[in-house]
């Protein structure tokens, strides 16, 4: 029988952990990439090809997910390159609404809504979280996969706070902040999976992976 919760010892690692030089390295990493990325996709022959500026922007988003839930979980074994490609999946999948409120697979409807697609409001982020929780639970999920609401938070979040830096964030019903300064964009990015990590041990959700998985989470 599993214990009810991990040892003090075990908790005091996954805490210490959350501020390990390895993270601190990682998210160094992640905030560099999205600098890179971006200069790199303001080239011309990328900016004049529709198909390939929207493939390029999705790309980088999907990378951003799997890189800020890598720096969550560590990769430890090969389940965990799983777990992150879900994560790149989730922060790129979003923006198949643009298509879905376009009503047509035409790149250039999907560039010209009326109005920014219901996956793009933030208020969606802590509902589809805790909806994915409730369904977890009713379905006795909870232990096994604990860690997806967290994965799509970070995986969702992550890509809001970018598109944040062009067209703000949409918080309805209350409307949209002004266009986040490209630092505060970086910053939140590179913080966001420790702040992540840290609510998952004050939660308990890092021991409760931690007792059925047999894994320290590395961040």
């Amino acid at each position: 029988m599993l214990p009810a919760m991990a040892s003090e010892s075990e908790k005091a690692h996954a805490l210490l952990q959350s501020f390990s030089t390895a993270s601190a390295i990682s998210s160094l990493g992640l905030g560099i990439f999205c600098f890179v990325a971006d200069k790199l996709l303001q080239f011309s022959f990328i900016q004049q090809n529709d198909w390939l500026r929207a493939l390029s922007d999705n790309t980088v988003h999907g990378v951003v997910g799997l890189w800020s839930w890598a720096i969550v979980i560590g990769l430890k074994k090969k389940s965990d390159f799983t777990e992150v490609m879900l994560a790149g999946f989730l922060s790129s999948v979003i923006d198949v609404d643009h298509f879905i409120l376009a009503g047509s697979l035409s790149l250039k409807a999907a560039f010209t809504l009326p109005r920014r697609p219901f996956l793009h409001c933030s208020t969606v982020i802590p509902v589809a979280c805790l909806m994915l929780k409730l369904i977890m639970h009713l379905f006795k999920l909870k232990d096994s996969w604990c860690f997806l609401p967290w994965m799509l938070f970070i995986s969702w979040t992550s890509h809001h706070v970018r598109d944040g830096i062009r067209h703000g964030l949409w918080i309805c019903p209350f409307g949209k902040t002004v266009p986040l300064p490209y630092w505060l964009y970086v910053a939140i990015t590179a913080s966001l999976p420790h702040l992540c990590s840290f609510i998952m041990y004050l939660t308990g959700t890092r021991e409760l992976m931690l007792i059925k998985h047999g894994f320290h989470i590395d961040v």
